[in-house]
This record gives C-alpha cells, sequence and structure tokens, in this order.
C-alpha cells in the first residue's frame, strides 16, 4: 500500500522529525510475521509508553480542570475516558486505520475497524509525540482529539459513575430506600463460577444481570435497572 501520513499530519497540525518513528506507531505485530527483509519493530514499545503517557496527561487535566473532585472519583473519569472505546473513536476520526500495517489475515478480518487496534494506534501515536515534541504538544493533542466534546459531558453527566452508584442515588433521594441485591444462581467450579443476580426495589424486580464475579453481576443488574427506568 502507499502510505501517505501527511493528511493526518496536517489534521493534527504536528510535524513529526522522525518518519521511521512515525511509521513504527503503525506497524501491527502481524505485519512482522509476513514482511521481509530490513529491520522493523511492532508499535507494541510505543503503546506501553503512550499508556503511561496518556495516563499522567488525563490525571494531570482533571487535577487541574476538576479541583472540586476527589481521588475516588477521579480514578472512575479517568477509566471512563480512556477506555478502548473512546481511543478507538478518536483514532477513527483522525483515520488512522486507513495507515495501519497489517498482514493479510489480519487485514481480511476487518483489523482496520477492529477497536482494540485502533485504540493500541492511538497510543503507540501519542508516544511518537511525546518523543517527538515533548509533554505540553502530547497533552494538547490528547485535549483536542480524545477530550473536548466528551469529557466535560461525561463529568457533569456522571456518566463516570457505576450504574449501581447511580441506582442507589435515585432511590435513596426519591424513595429513602435503598435497592437490594440477590444472588439468583450460582454456576460453575469455584474458581470459574458465573453469577445471576437481580436487583429489587420496593419489593419489585427492576432489573437482573449476569457476570463472572458478583460485582460485575450486580453492575448489569444495575445498569438493566436504569435502562427500565430510564434514567
Amino acid at each position: 500500500m502507499t502510505w501517505t501520513p501527511q493528511p493526518l499530519l496536517d489534521t493534527m497540525e504536528i510535524t513529526i522529525s522522525d518518519p521511521i518513528l512515525l511509521k513504527t506507531a503503525f506497524h501491527h505485530k502481524s505485519y512482522l510475521n509476513e514482511y521481509q527483509g530490513g529491520d522493523i519493530q511492532s508499535n507494541e514499545k510505543l503503546e506501553f509508553l503512550g499508556d503511561s503517557v496518556l495516563s499522567l496527561i488525563t490525571s494531570h487535566y482533571l487535577y487541574t480542570h476538576y479541583p472540586l473532585h476527589n481521588e475516588g472519583e477521579y480514578t472512575d473519569i479517568k477509566a471512563a475516558i480512556v477506555r478502548t472505546e473512546s481511543l478507538a473513536d478518536a483514532a477513527a476520526q483522525l483515520g488512522l486505520g486507513e495507515l495501519l500495517f497489517l498482514s493479510k489475515g489480519e487485514e481480511d478480518n476487518g483489523g482496520r475497524t477492529q477497536k482494540s487496534l485502533l485504540a493500541d494506534c492511538f497510543e503507540a501515536l501519542l508516544a511518537v509525540i511525546y518523543l517527538d515534541k515533548g509533554y505540553e504538544v502530547a497533552a494538547s493533542f490528547v485535549e483536542r482529539f480524545l477530550f473536548r466534546n466528551k469529557l466535560d459531558g461525561i463529568v457533569s453527566e456522571k456518566l463516570y459513575m457505576p450504574s449501581k452508584n447511580i441506582l442507589q442515588e435515585y432511590y435513596q433521594g426519591l424513595r429513602k430506600q435503598l435497592p437490594e441485591y440477590r444472588i439468583e444462581t450460582e454456576e460453575g467450579p469455584q474458581h470459574d463460577k458465573t453469577y445471576t443476580i437481580s436487583v429489587f426495589a420496593e419489593g419489585k424486580l427492576i432489573g437482573s444481570g449476569t457476570g463472572k464475579s458478583k460485582k460485575e453481576a450486580e453492575e448489569v443488574a444495575a445498569r438493566a435497572a436504569l435502562q427500565r427506568l430510564n434514567l
């Protein structure tokens, strides 16, 4: 394929002085299995660095822009904004999938639109920007292409809160009574159990959920209850 990163660089309004490093950010590990000749690397190490850089940028941003929130809320907000789906959406908007180097098998399996590959590529690209341009430019890139039009909404609408917490606040404020969670079934061996849990309010079933832990099943049940209540 003809690799043309210039439109991406124009969109980002960032110039990268090391074209080899930039290209490495788009080398999926599957591509190395089929590539013949030369000494190339996958984007895995860059993705590792980018993950850490993104964590620092996000933590710094939350600390400076949302001083009234506590560390527990910071953790939940960060998890909501840097999850795979959010990174993949940002990567798709930048067109990163079109620039990926993939094996034929990965290509045939829809690798260019696979969320995990796109998220990893976004983090690898962030690492390149950080190494080539420094923290401030990297932070500006994240704020522009990941945080903008997303982070404020997540915070203001409390979308970072676990469904179980939202449901509890609703009933505590409206009914002065907490929802009750009951285990319906518990299946599988001790090391690999699956739980089905139902949540009740005022004696009525309002949601059920299944998960590999009680906590996960309760969260799924609470999410189902919120959907039923249109919350």
